[in-house]
């Protein structure tokens, strides 16, 4: 079971009840939710808040492409995954991502988590520009997690 969408801040804000509805199941032991949110420093800068951008379409279709990967890679039967994220301008301690999952065993639900938040860091089409102190903003590389080198 999976859904993913983009939300745009203007329009809404990122929902952990419907997070909760979504992923509740009797056939599930487990859920974990991931909650990124908005810090106050960045590369020795002090972050006043994010704008994040996208291809709505193509997040989408990457967060379920994800999910399937996930799915078959760690052979989880039945999870169920949310995943939202903000679009637009996010103040400081905003909510920018949501990941919730259910899984029948808690170590299938870690591993699931951590392995969506990679992937989308490293593979879906959201760009991030940071608003500092000192009125100025910056558009960030992405950058995965995880160094691959480790």
């Amino acid at each position: 079971m999976f859904y993913g969408k983009v939300i745009e801040s203007s329009k809404g804000s990122l929902s952990l009840d419907k997070a909760q509805q979504f992923i509740a199941s009797e056939k599930c032991g487990a859920s974990l939710f991931f909650i990124g949110t908005v810090r106050n420093h960045n590369n020795n800068k002090n972050v006043t808040g994010i704008t994040y951008d996208s291809h709505d379409a193509m997040v989408e279709k990457s967060f379920k492409e994800i999910f399937e990967e996930a799915s078959k890679k760690l052979t989880i039967e039945h999870p169920a995954v949310y995943i939202e994220h903000a679009k637009g301008y996010i103040p400081l301690g905003g909510l920018s991502i949501i990941i919730a999952v259910a899984a029948k065993h808690r170590s299938q639900a870690y591993d699931l988590s951590r392995y969506i938040i990679e992937e989308i860091k490293k593979k879906t089409p959201i760009w991030k520009k940071e608003h500092y102190d000192d009125n100025q903003s910056k558009w960030l590389k992405g950058t995965p997690l995880i160094d691959p080198s480790s």
